[in-house]
C-alpha cells in the first residue's frame, strides 16, 4: 500500500521557518520517501505505508519536542498492492 501524508505544524512564522518546522522538514527529508513537498503552510510526502508511517512518527516526536503547539495531519491511501510494499 503507498500512502500520501500532509502535515502542518504550528505556530506559524512567516518571516522564519520556527524550529519545530525546521524539525519536521529534517524529518521527512532523511526519510527515504518516494516524494517530499515542504511548503510555507503545509507539506506533503508519499511512499510506501511503511515509511510514511514512520516518517510521521519522527515528525510528530520531533517537531512537539521543538516547540510546535499543533501538528495536523492528513493521510490517503493511493493503491493497494495486493498485500505487498509498493
Amino acid at each position: 500500500m503507498r500512502l500520501r501524508a500532509e502535515f502542518t505544524t504550528e505556530p506559524f512564522d512567516l518571516d522564519e521557518p520556527p524550529p519545530h518546522a525546521v524539525a519536521a522538514r529534517e524529518a521527512v527529508q532523511g526519510a527515504g520517501l518516494d516524494a517530499v513537498d515542504v511548503g510555507p503552510f503545509g507539506n506533503t510526502v508519499e511512499g510506501a505505508a511503511d515509511a510514511v508511517l514512520a516518517a510521521l512518527g519522527e515528525v510528530l516526536r520531533t517537531s512537539l519536542a521543538s516547540g510546535a503547539t499543533r501538528v495536523s495531519v492528513q493521510v490517503n491511501v493511493l493503491g493497494d498492492t495486493g498485500g505487498r510494499e509498493a
